[in-house]
């Protein structure tokens, strides 16, 4: 799949490498640290689980990659259905590198995202678990229209904030270019 900036695809197992250096980066994992697999063993072990995913619902997370440098990942994310801290919902997730931050890439994903879940997959809603002191993100999901919706007990690393998107909001919403938004590492 392609954006206007992106290229989105299933992830592989020739990601494994990307994906455990991504999650090494101390400012990737800053807020939520606890909750990120440490170790090829335990990032290979949710790749698998992506991938699973996708070939039980037919979507699921992507990696990543600017349409200028396709064969260069910045990240993964995307739509999974998963349960955190006894939530069970379609969560969307992102992992960036701190390379690609502050350009809207994430919000470029997530819209893409919203359109399959909402106009392809006639979702209800989609949810992210964010914690309280991730002010970028959570600037980011409230800019992509999600609202804060309660909190996470436990969502692994610690008490998060659930914030919401539903068909209904999504179907209000303008659609425009994703903004950026500054994220200082």
């Amino acid at each position: 799949m392609v954006t206007r900036r992106l290229v989105l695809r299933p992830p592989r197992d020739s990601d494994l490498d990307t994906l455990v250096a991504l999650y090494a980066d101390p400012a990737v994992t800053r807020f939520c640290a606890a909750a990120t697999p440490h170790g090829r063993a335990a990032t290979q072990v949710q790749l698998k689980a992506w991938t699973d995913h996708w070939q039980r619902h037919g979507f699921g997370h992507w990696a990543i990659a600017e349409r200028d440098d396709p064969e260069t990942l910045i990240g993964f994310g995307g739509l999974m259905h998963r349960s955190v801290a006894g939530h069970t919902g379609l969560y969307l997730y992102y992992r960036i590198t701190p390379q690609a931050w502050g350009r809207g890439l994430a919000s470029e994903m997530a819209l893409h995202a919203f359109d399959q879940a909402f106009e392809q997959r006639h979702e209800a809603a989609v949810v992210a678990a964010v914690l309280p002191n991730n002010a970028p993100t959570r600037k980011t999901l409230e800019g992509l229209g999600l609202r804060l919706k309660g909190t996470l007990a436990d969502a692994g690393c610690a008490a998060a904030l659930l914030y919401e998107l539903t068909a209904e909001r999504w179907a209000s919403l303008p659609r425009a270019e994703p903004e950026a938004i500054a994220f200082a590492a």
